[in-house]
């Protein structure tokens, strides 16, 4: 009987040995992956959340502010019946945007008044059905515009 146990634990240590690790990710990480909407991407608890905001641009013609909600593996997640809230803080103007679903994996938003500045911080929450509400930070330039661009070819070589 003891055989049998060493064997299967033996084998348990094994197979978790074996298995491929699994890459925790986290804001640092996604700020440097190309956001699928030209926003930044953020984690929120379960989800990734992608803030397009401000600017127009092929995802936001009118500078409405715009979240997309995925999973970690960027599949996009249904936001039917999610509510939402985007409170932008810039400078001495500080607002709430009301975020409501816009079809698929989109929440939308008013655009914001006054536009935004290059301080701008934002914290958007969105609650989707049945689950608690999850938040997410964004910096300034909210749009993707921030993102670490590739360096040019041999930028970094010299003789």
């Amino acid at each position: 009987m003891r055989s049998v146990r060493f064997l299967a634990a033996a084998a348990a240590a094994l197979l978790a040995l074996c298995a491929p690790p699994a890459f925790a990710h986290d804001d640092a990480y996604l700020a440097t992956q190309k956001a699928p909407n030209g926003g930044q991407l953020r984690m929120a608890g379960p989800y990734h959340y992608e803030l397009v905001a401000g600017r127009s641009g092929a995802a936001s013609t009118d500078g409405a502010v715009l979240v997309y909600v995925t999973d970690h593996a960027g599949v996009p997640m249904e936001t039917r019946g999610a509510q939402g809230v985007a409170r932008v803080e810039a400078g001495n103007e500080p607002g709430t945007v009301k975020l409501l679903p816009d079809g698929g994996n989109r929440m939308r938003g008013a655009a914001p008044r006054p536009g935004w500045t290059s301080d701008a911080q934002v914290l958007v929450s969105i609650t989707m059905p049945g689950a608690k509400p999850q938040q997410a930070r964004f910096a300034a330039e909210p749009s993707g515009a921030s993102q670490p661009k590739a360096p040019k070819a041999g930028a970094a070589h010299s003789h």
